[in-house]
Order: structure tokens, then C-alpha cells, then sequence
């Protein structure tokens, strides 16, 4: 029986970074090989499992509880972020944690300080799986991968263990915003399910941001710098005036909670043209149709002070706040409490600052809210996941299906 932690470093060893400017799906072939290698592992294991064209993996367990239980689905995905490198990348395992600053040792003076990261100390004594400063580590969702498959894995090894349906899905994508865009939930066959790719322990979620991104192009007039008084125009300098005419406060540095922002995430210019990547979020509908206004106010303004056609701005959907769709289906928030409980967990009921496969499986009819797969600082080179936190995740994957059984 392999062990989570084995099963979680190898699924870290393969580079998976979906990429946002591709078309095709999944956006990288380089997804295949771990979704491969997870169709292999799960019909390995006897469950009867495939790997279809766009990506996604399914998996089907029978039923050995009686008729009339609700099939339940697990999902995760399996790109991660293109926000930092994730190729070749050296996890450390620091066992017994001392509860003191974690050195990267690949970069010299960097580690994952206590002071700038004071949860840290909730981990005392127990197993830390870090990067070496030079990479993301992939926990997200890597670790919410593994806690599904360890779980399969005692269900198959264990007939004992009685279950209604399960079903299980990993997807490509996700980080981009397309995760699920051709995810066949009819197929799938789930009444309801859970994506566990929330972060600390305890983590529950059902309430997300309802999101989109908007590209700014700037378009510049570029003169000779001798001879540019009263003619140039620089798109560097415009773009960044209407940067700041975004509000300040509602930036993700100065924000938390229920609380929305525009973020910018990136530049790409020259006097002649530039062109500026945000994305915008906010969990409440209406707050969120207004920061879409404002930044459409803000390119009116300069191309009132600089001529028309100066700025232009394309703003598209991502997703919207699952809660409308997760709430009439309370129970399945009930039973995920009941689940980590029976772990001795303290569940975090709160809404997540981001978004997950599981707003849009919502609203395309599948309730799926979102559960802690225990890693922090994701998408950073500062990422880092405690063991326990995995191990604890698992079962509580196997108490909701023991729940769902039990009625």
C-alpha cells in the first residue's frame, strides 16, 4: 500500500503548467503524462476508469451499500499555476518540524520565515513538505490528487468498506479558468461532489468569487526621444496612469474576507503599445458588475484626455459565486462538517478567495463545494504542505462516503 507521501512526490516530479496563452485542451500536452499515468494507476487498482480527448479523467466504483445512495464524486486538477516555474522541482521534507525558519536551500538566504508566515508554528512537530526556493511545489493541486487516490486505494484494499457510487475526476486547466469548460457531468454520473482543493486543514468552502479578466491595450505614438516634445505618447507611462486610476484599496494586498479586487498580473510594452493583464474578482454580484464599470470609466477617461482608440479594454467571464447553487443542498456542507469532526478537524466555513472546478460543475448542475487539501502559499516558490494535514484529508474523503452510505 503506497504510502501519501510517495504518491504526492511523484506526482510533484512531473511538470504539469497549463498555459494561458495555448487554445487546445487540455492548454498543455505535458497535463497527459500525469493524467496517463492516474487513468493507469486507478485501473490499476480495479476501478474501471479513462482518459478521454479533452483531458479529463473519470473513475467508477460500484456501489456496495445498496440502491437508492446518492453517487458521490471527488475531484482535483492536475496543472499547476503558471505563475512560477514548475518544472524540475526539489521538494524538502522536513520531518519533526522545530517550529523555527525553514531555509530553501536553493537560493541562498532565502526560507520560509515564522515571521512572515506565523501559521507555521501550528505545525510544530509534525512533517513539512516545502519547495527549494527555486520553484513552485505543485500542492495545488497535487496534494488534493493524492488524497483522492490514497483514498481509492483503501477503498479497493478494504471490501469491507461499504460506499454507495463514487466517482472520481481529474481535470486539466483549472488554473487558467478552464477546467472544466468540456466536462461531461452527465457522464460523470455524480448527484453531488466535492473538489478538494481548498488550502489549511479545516477548510471548507461553498461561497467563491465570481470572476473575469480584462486585458488593457494602450496603443502609443512613438517619436524620436529629440524631437518627441508635444508628439510622443508613451503607452508605458499612459498604461500605468490608468493603473492608478484604479482604487488603491482594492488591491489584493489590502483585502480580505468578502472583500473584492482588481489585480493586475501583467505588462507587456513599449512606447508604441502595452498591453495590461488584470483580474478582477468579488463575491458579491452587484460590487462585482461595478469594478467591470470602472475599469471601462477608466479607459473612457483617457481616451478623453489623450484622443480616441488610445486605450481600449476586452473583459471576459471566468466564473460565478457557486453559493446560490451549493445552499439548497445543504446537507452535502453537513456532511462534510460531520466528516472532518469525526477526524477531531475544527471546521473553517468560509469563502474562498479564488476559484475552483467546482463553481463551475455548479452551475452546470453537479453541487460541489470545496475542501482543504492542506497546502499554503500556493502558487509561490514559499508553497509549502503538511503531511498530517494530507493524511487527515484523505479520511475525511472516506468519511463523507461512509456518511453518504449510512444516509
Amino acid at each position: 500500500m503506497e504510502h501519501i507521501l510517495d504518491r504526492f512526490l511523484r506526482y510533484v516530479a512531473v511538470d504539469t503548467q497549463s498555459d494561458p496563452e495555448s487554445e487546445s485542451q487540455p492548454s498543455s500536452a505535458k497535463q497527459l503524462d500525469l493524467l496517463r499515468m492516474l487513468r493507469d494507476e486507478l485501473e490499476g487498482m480495479g476501478v474501471e476508469a479513462e482518459l478521454d480527448e479533452f483531458g479529463y479523467v473519470m473513475g467508477r466504483i460500484p456501489s456496495n451499500c445498496g440502491e437508492g445512495i446518492p453517487a458521490v464524486g471527488f475531484i482535483a486538477h492536475v496543472d499547476s499555476s503558471p505563475d512560477s516555474p514548475g518544472n524540475d522541482i526539489k521538494p524538502q521534507i522536513i520531518k519533526d518540524y522545530d517550529g523555527k525558519d525553514i531555509p530553501l536551500p536553493g537560493v541562498e538566504g532565502m526560507a520560509l520565515k515564522v515571521e512572515d508566515f506565523p501559521e507555521l508554528t501550528d505545525y510544530k512537530g509534525q512533517t513539512i513538505i516545502t519547495t527549494d526556493g527555486t520553484t513552485l511545489l505543485g500542492a495545488d493541486d497535487k496534494a488534493g490528487v493524492a488524497e483522492i487516490m490514497d483514498a481509492v486505494q483503501y477503498v479497493m484494499q478494504h471490501p469491507e468498506f461499504k460506499h454507495g457510487e463514487i466517482r472520481i475526476g481529474f481535470t486539466p486547466d483549472e488554473e487558467i479558468g478552464r477546467g472544466v469548460v468540456k466536462f461531461d457531468v452527465r457522464k460523470f454520473g455524480a448527484d453531488y461532489a466535492y473538489t478538494m482543493d481548498g488550502g489549511a486543514i479545516g477548510e471548507l468552502e461553498y461561497e467563491n468569487f465570481n470572476a473575469a479578466a480584462a486585458t488593457v491595450r494602450i496603443q502609443g505614438r512613438n517619436i524620436h526621444p529629440g524631437y518627441a516634445k508635444g508628439k510622443m505618447r508613451n503607452a508605458i507611462l499612459i498604461g500605468m496612469e490608468l493603473n492608478s486610476l484604479l482604487p488603491i484599496e482594492q488591491r489584493p494586498e489590502y483585502t480580505e474576507g468578502y472583500e473584492g479586487f482588481f489585480h493586475i498580473i501583467g505588462f507587456n510594452g513599449s512606447v508604441e503599445e502595452a498591453t495590461f493583464s488584470y483580474i478582477i474578482r468579488d463575491h458579491d454580484t452587484i460590487l462585482f458588475e461595478k469594478k467591470k464599470e470602472v475599469i471601462r470609466e477608466c479607459v473612457e477617461f483617457i481616451n478623453r484626455k489623450y484622443g480616441e482608440g488610445t486605450a481600449s479594454v476586452e473583459v471576459r467571464h471566468q466564473y460565478w459565486n457557486m453559493r446560490k447553487e451549493v445552499e439548497p443542498h445543504y446537507h452535502i456542507i453537513e456532511k462534510a462538517v460531520k466528516a472532518m469532526e469525526m477526524e477531531g478537524i475544527k471546521p473553517k466555513i468560509q469563502p474562498i478567495r479564488g476559484g475552483t472546478d467546482g463553481a463551475n460543475l455548479s452551475f452546470m448542475g453537479l453541487p460541489c463545494p470545496n475542501i482543504f487539501a492542506g497546502g499554503h502559499n500556493f502558487h509561490g516558490k514559499y508553497e509549502y504542505v503538511p503531511l498530517q494535514s494530507m493524511e487527515k484529508a484523505s479520511k475525511v474523503i472516506l468519511n463523507i462516503i461512509s456518511l453518504f452510505c449510512r444516509g
